[in-house]
């Protein structure tokens, strides 16, 4: 009895130790430590943070910056409680007391939180993880930075467009009557079935859409749209267009330097790029290329926050997303969409499209806008769209997602949903054949009722859209002034777009493909005409049909390579010029100027090949005036390949055109046909390879004895005139091309 007493008494002891030191843990600094700002620890009751921190601390893929320090008092704390175990472990009778006065359970892993601390304290939310799924690492939230408040209003947009056929025209409408508000804030989502209007409506609601098609109102803190708002509202396109051979931190570095204001000094746009990276996660990733169809690179979660980076760069006050989600998992879609409400947090205005929520992003959405072939089924207050839709008699008879029940309406589907008095009775007055077999209207006459029911609804509160907002009359002057706000001077958007443009297509000029494409001709062609003899008239005429050939090689091979630039960059240069990045002068230039470094390298390999192979003139003179000339030829033949690509725009019809063109130009070079007949001898000096072959032969021939057939003694200058012409020509008619195709769109 005196030993079972002892042992009770040291039991006690034990508990009372225990209990002692699980009070010291909740309430160290540590603890404190992990509340969020503004909270008190009155009471016990611990944040949602640092409780999470407490249940799973001991998880090692959880801990962050104090990792180790924490893993050290967790160790500290795990040895101090297995020692006493030991000690309580003296009788199994005193251990079941001990556990029962203890109020909580010991497992391998570490503790569990005792129920009265469970009580006191608030259940986890999605909103308080701040770490990134996918790294598994902790992040800070976005900073509420100040931003120009933007109130978007939209009413009775309407859309239409016109599908031309054989014979005659159809005119169909994309959106109805469509009308709402979003506020500085709010995440808005626009949900609907495939072909319901929704990119429609937010490239409308976001300055893309400016066609005489679109009817309606859309304003701006009660403005009308104006240039002032490029540079205030991000939009992430549905797809991602991205350059595919640079880094993460390069994209969004390229972004901060082209689209922040210029007030900014360049080191404190780069650590901007850097906070974005590390705001959204991308720390991990950050030196790793973007990747694309052929190129590996980031996963799809990590490419989609690239893109929302490349918005949020600016600190937008309006920020549009087509379809964030699409091709994530529920987990990576739940994190995007709690990064859209981070954005939203620090004042700004966010409006998202999205095709098929969970139910748990769901509920995420402060206001919701449903739409059904075109016509606006609801508008309100996400967590009140299914109290509406039960309002008018459409209840789901099954638990299911609201969004998948959203969108059965959307489509007309009610199955699984009750069918509204209404349209019973709509249905059985009419034909009994419009039924359909399982009983159910069918879908044109649900989204007629859907339609009529929510105009019933908005005739109530349309009195509402139209109250002008209570602002002052700052925001407003700001949202009207028509000057467009530049990042950066256009010599430094040269050179920011010259460095991008060498960086991103590196990779494709120096591929082992192209290499060897280039080094195997020029060896064969070293080889056919090995050490040919210029000294005879035979040897000449041998000599005459290389320097032909390597007119006609370096006049195609360019045009082809020149054809494939604006059209493959289309979506890029259209995506980039909306947002006003860069004016279209100085991308023109950088992008043609900067190929050129990169162009002349495999020409000078193969001349310096086939020159000392073929047995050409071997003296300075001859030798750097015809790779002058190889060069000439190349810049003037990558002038037409520009052009026709970007006049058509479109690779299929461009590469048909070029061959005609690029065969009639070989044709017409003064080889093979000396006289040509009058009428049709004017192509001959639209030839670049016709001037490039005259060039070559005075180069090599010109102060031999007897000359070359057809050789006239002159210095070539008008060879030379017009190779210089159709360099700048040719130029000059691509950019016009461009600034027709951006002026059209």
């Amino acid at each position: 009895m005196e030993k079972s007493s002892n042992s009770t008494t040291l039991g006690r002891t034990k508990s009372d130790q225990l209990l002692e030191t699980l009070a010291a843990v909740f309430k160290s600094p540590t603890s404190h430590s992990d509340l969020a700002p503004g909270t008190s620890d009155s009471g016990g009751t611990l944040s949602r943070k640092s409780s999470r921190r407490l249940v799973v601390g001991a998880s090692p893929a959880r801990s962050s910056g104090g990792g180790s320090r924490n893993a050290h008092i967790r160790k500290a704390r795990s040895a101090q409680m297995k020692l006493d175990l030991e000690e309580l472990s003296s009788g199994a009778a005193l251990s079941r007391a001990s556990s029962a006065s203890l109020g909580f359970s010991f497992s391998f892993t570490g503790f569990t939180v005792p129920p009265d601390e469970i009580a006191g304290s608030k259940l986890f939310s999605d909103d308080d993880i701040p770490e990134d799924i996918e790294a598994g690492i902790c992040r800070p939230k976005f900073q509420a930075e100040p931003t120009l408040p933007i109130y978007l209003k939209f009413r009775e947009v309407s859309y239409k467009v016109v599908i031309k056929g054989m014979t005659s025209s159809e005119e169909r409408d994309i959106l109805n009557g469509i009308s709402g508000d979003v506020s500085p804030g709010e995440v808005v989502a626009l949900m609907g079935p495939s072909g319901s209007g929704k990119t429609t409506l937010l490239n409308i609601l976001g300055g893309r859409l400016t066609h005489s098609a679109v009817a309606g109102s859309v304003t701006y803190n009660d403005q009308p749209y104006s240039k002032f708002l490029k540079s205030r509202i991000g939009f992430v396109t549905q797809d991602d267009v991205l350059f595919p051979h640079l880094t993460v931190k390069e994209t969004l570095t390229y972004a901060a330097l082209l689209r922040l204001p210029l007030t900014l000094t360049k080191q404190q746009k780069e650590k901007r790029a850097l906070d974005v990276i590390y705001e959204l996660g991308l720390d991990r990733c950050q030196d790793t290329m973007i990747g694309g169809s052929f190129v590996r690179g980031v996963s799809g979660g990590e490419r989609k926050r690239v893109c929302i980076g490349n918005e949020i760069i600016i600190n937008p006050s309006l920020l549009f997303l087509d379809e964030p989600t699409s091709g994530l998992d529920s987990t990576t879609a739940l994190r995007t969409v709690q990064t859209l409400q981070d954005i939203a947090e620090a004042g700004k205005t966010v409006l998202t499209t999205i095709h098929q929520p969970s139910s748990r992003l769901f509920h995420k959405f402060d206001k919701l806008i449903v739409l059904g072939k075109g016509n606006l089924l609801y508008f309100g207050k996400a967590s009140e769209a299914t109290d509406y839709f039960s309002s008018i008699g459409c209840s789901p008879l099954i638990a299911m997602n609201p969004a998948e029940f959203l969108l059965d309406l959307a489509n007309g589907n009610l199955n699984d949903i009750s069918v509204p008095p209404e349209l019973e009775d709509r249905v059985q007055m009419e034909n009994s054949e419009t039924e359909t077999r399982n009983g159910k209207p069918p879908p044109q006459v649900v989204h007629e009722y859907l339609v009529e029911a929510y105009e019933l609804r908005f005739s109530e509160n349309e009195n509402k859209l139209m109250d002008p907002l209570h602002l002052d009359e700052e925001p407003k002057l700001k949202v009207l002034s028509s000057k467009r706000q530049w990042g950066a001077s256009w010599w430094q958007q040269y050179c920011i777009l010259f460095i991008r443009g060498i960086k991103e297509r590196r990779h494709d000029y120096f591929s082992w493909l192209r290499i060897t494409q280039v080094l195997s001709t020029a060896i064969i062609l070293g080889l056919l005409w090995w050490q040919s003899d210029s000294k005879t008239s035979r040897g000449r005429q041998d000599q005459a049909g290389l320097l032909f050939f390597i007119a006609v090689f370096w006049g195609f091979f360019p045009v082809f390579t020149a054809i494939f630039t604006f059209p493959q960059e289309r979506a890029m240069l259209s995506k980039e010029r909306a947002a006003d990045m860069y004016r279209l002068s100085a991308y023109f230039l950088a992008r043609t100027t900067s190929d050129l470094p990169l162009d002349l390298i495999l020409p000078v390999l193969f001349i310096l090949v086939v020159y000392f192979m073929a047995g050409l003139r071997l003296s300075a003179g001859p030798f750097f005036l015809s790779m002058l000339t190889v060069f000439l030829c190349i810049v003037a033949a990558q002038g037409l390949g520009l052009a026709i690509g970007a006049t058509l725009m479109d690779l299929k019809r461009a590469t048909t055109l070029a061959s005609v063109t690029v065969m009639t130009f070989m044709l017409a070079g003064g080889f093979f046909v000396e006289r040509v007949p009058v009428f049709i001898s004017w192509i001959r000096y639209l030839s670049f390879n016709y001037h490039t072959y005259k060039l070559l032969l005075k180069v090599q021939y010109q102060d031999m004895v007897p000359p070359l057939k057809g050789i006239q003694t002159d210095n070539g200058s008008r060879e030379v005139g017009a190779l210089v012409a159709m360099i700048f020509g040719y130029r000059l008619l691509a950019y016009l091309s461009l600034r027709r195709m951006k002026l059209h769109s």
